[in-house]
């Protein structure tokens, strides 16, 4: 019908003429209050966003000096992270005189991201931040 016959029986119906759908071919519209409306499409979008889950990025922090079952410790912790849904981030912390030797201990990080190769993929790759180096882990 046409947009004025629409408005008219809004009106008599003491109502509002609603536009559901502007760029439809003709265009959308309901005959309902408004205020209703509103309060109705305010309470979808709050229970969409409470259905919604945050992603996360979990921190698990390594040493240049680690030992083989500590890593493989670490490495089950981020596997349990990773089917959960979240991020991992993998840090290298170095400390005193461990800082003279940051190149040669990057092998430790591609080591651990390695280990998790089936389920995880590289997001950030090796980045040096002051006393640290960081990678980033995601599900694949």
């Amino acid at each position: 019908m046409s947009f004025k016959e629409a408005l008219a029986l809004a009106e008599e119906k003491e109502m509002d003429l609603i536009l559901i759908s502007p760029n439809a071919n003709p265009p959308v519209c309901r005959i309902a209050d408004y205020s209703k409306f509103k309060y109705e499409q305010n309470k979808k979008e709050k229970d969409n966003r409470k259905k919604q889950k945050q992603q996360e990025t979990k921190e698990i922090r390594l040493s240049p000096n680690i030992d083989t079952n500590d890593i493989n410790t670490k490495v089950s912790a981020a596997r349990k992270f990773l089917t959960k849904g979240d991020k991992v981030r993998v840090v290298l912390r170095f400390r005193g005189r461990e800082m003279a030797h940051m190149a040669e201990s990057k092998h430790i990080l591609d080591d651990f991201a390695e280990a998790l190769t089936d389920i995880a993929s590289i997001e950030k790759g090796a980045q040096t931040e002051g006393r640290q180096i960081a990678i980033v882990l995601a599900k694949k």
